[in-house]
């Protein structure tokens, strides 16, 4: 849905649908023009709890965005709230830049509690600029002091934020410092091959690049990679690629930096995704849900590479002691109630589910991801296949951005990733209820079929309209609260 483009709201006020639109038009005549998601998703957001937003025109979602993976608890969890309200009721100073406090120590001591075995005995934690990229930007300037070396290696399809530094490794860079390595993948496998073969090749071309002195590229200071990429198109890296790049830099004495920022806490079926392949990396950054809903971000090293002279790397907003308050209840509550592997085992159900949709619609290319992670990748049936054998069918962005649409239609959030933004993503939060889980199966289900029958827009007024459940249940088993924490109540269809 274009901007600009809105529907009537069934039952909502005159005075209602006016704010609403008031507040698109001022934003779009205010904002700048990089803006994003605020171009596909023409919601004003006043309230949210759990999976549910409700917005300023009176519509419900069920949002599978989460912030793009932030909000591990979704909106608005008791914990998250209690914790940010006990920092402000103490009295204690909310900036502090990097001394020590109590609320500090004690994000910290729960952060490294969760951290991969073997790992946390000799890590150093850099806390850095709010976002993710300055975690980034921070482990970049680490391994290159403790190296001496400047050159990066990163992969295809990466994505590591939108600093100068942390887009030399994405990919869409140019005219960087920074070579590129093939990504595993089975569905569009850079050497055809596809499965543990493709992921050997990978491998291999990984060693060629290092070993050939005629290759081009110097002994770099370090190697950055995604265990599932998630901007990239959600593609999970297989376990033994992992473990070979973990041998390949070890032998080297190149360090390896485990970019967890999106598959952390819980996401992918593990506390940190590495811990599939069972790797430790000589760096991680973390960012997004570490933070409990709040800006925070940090690095955590190996204790030798920790070469840094006193204000070597800093930022003003490094000492959040709100987001450390809501960071390590989070962290808590993932681990006290083992939502990781709750993430693991409705993740798998969910990908079964939705592979039943490439099925029935041909222009479902492929379904993948790890946890609660997921991506489905559209693609155009009615295009010539590529020359070679068995390759995929081109991808599908007008599709993709089709079944957006239309979930938003029916109340469901999405966002689009991957090659030419072709494939639809979901990251829902780890407490999604069964009940919720399958009002977002039937809606995207539902998109989809539009999209493929070119039935688009049915879903605009009717039951299943935006904001209306196509469940009854689909408000999930916490309800939806106002912010004061008081009943909304259930809104069931007829």
């Amino acid at each position: 849905m274009s901007e600009g483009a809105r529907e009537a709201v069934p039952g909502a006020s005159e005075g209602t649908r006016a704010a609403h639109e008031g507040i698109l038009r001022r934003q779009s005549a205010r904002e700048s023009a990089a803006r994003t998601y605020a171009r596909a998703l023409p919601i004003v957001p006043v309230r949210a709890r759990g999976l549910t937003i409700e917005g300023a025109d009176g519509r419900r979602y069920l949002d599978c965005l989460s912030g793009a993976g932030t909000l591990a608890l979704g909106h608005n969890h008791p914990v998250v709230l209690e914790a940010i309200r006990k920092v402000l009721d103490s009295g204690a100073p909310l900036h502090v830049l990097d001394l020590a406090t109590p609320v500090k120590d004690a994000f910290t001591t729960e952060l490294f509690r969760t951290l991969p075995p073997g790992f946390a005995d000799r890590a150093r934690v850099q806390f850095c600029g709010p976002a993710g990229t300055d975690a980034v930007e921070a482990a970049f300037k680490l391994v290159r002091a403790a190296t001496g070396r400047m050159g990066m290696l990163a992969f295809t399809g990466a994505y590591h934020g939108m600093t100068a530094g942390a887009l030399e490794a994405s990919g869409g860079a140019t005219d960087v410092r920074v070579a590129r390595l093939p990504y595993p993948q089975d569905f569009r496998c850079p050497f055809g091959v596809g499965g543990a073969r493709g992921a050997e090749l990978a491998a291999r071309w990984t060693e060629s690049v290092l070993d050939d002195s005629k290759s081009g590229v110097p002994h770099p200071a370090g190697m950055i990679l995604e265990p599932v990429q998630g901007e990239g198109g959600v593609i999970p890296a297989p376990d033994d690629w992992m473990r070979r790049m973990r041998e390949i830099t070890a032998a080297r004495d190149i360090p390896l930096i485990a970019d967890e920022i999106q598959t952390g806490v819980g996401r992918t079926g593990t506390f940190w995704a590495v811990e599939h392949s069972g790797i430790t990396p000589d760096v991680m950054v973390l960012s997004k849900a570490i933070g409990g809903s709040l800006p925070l971000a940090v690095v955590i090293y190996r204790d030798d590479l920790d070469v840094w002279q006193p204000g070597a790397h800093a930022g003003t907003f490094r000492g959040n002691q709100l987001a450390m308050a809501a960071g390590a209840a989070t962290l808590a509550y993932v681990r006290e109630n083992r939502l990781a592997e709750r993430a693991g085992t409705l993740g798998a159900r969910m990908l079964a589910q939705l592979r039943k949709l490439g099925d029935e619609f041909p222009c479902v290319g492929d379904v993948r991801g790890r946890g609660l992670m997921i991506g489905v990748e559209l693609i155009d049936p009615e295009a010539p296949p590529h020359p070679a054998v068995d390759s995929p069918r081109p991808a599908a962005p007008e599709l993709a951005a089709a079944v957006q649409r239309e979930c938003l239609r029916r109340g469901l959030i999405v966002e689009l990733g991957g090659r030419q933004s072709s494939v639809v993503r979901l990251l829902p939060p780890l407490t999604i209820s069964d009940e919720q889980t399958t009002a977002v199966l039937d809606r995207l289900a539902d998109a989809v079929g539009a999209v493929a029958s070119g039935d688009l827009g049915r879903g605009g007024n009717g039951p299943c309209g935006v904001g209306e459940p196509r469940r009854a249940d689909g408000g999930g088993a916490e309800g939806e609260l106002h912010g004061d924490g008081r009943e909304l109540g259930r809104r069931r269809t007829p």
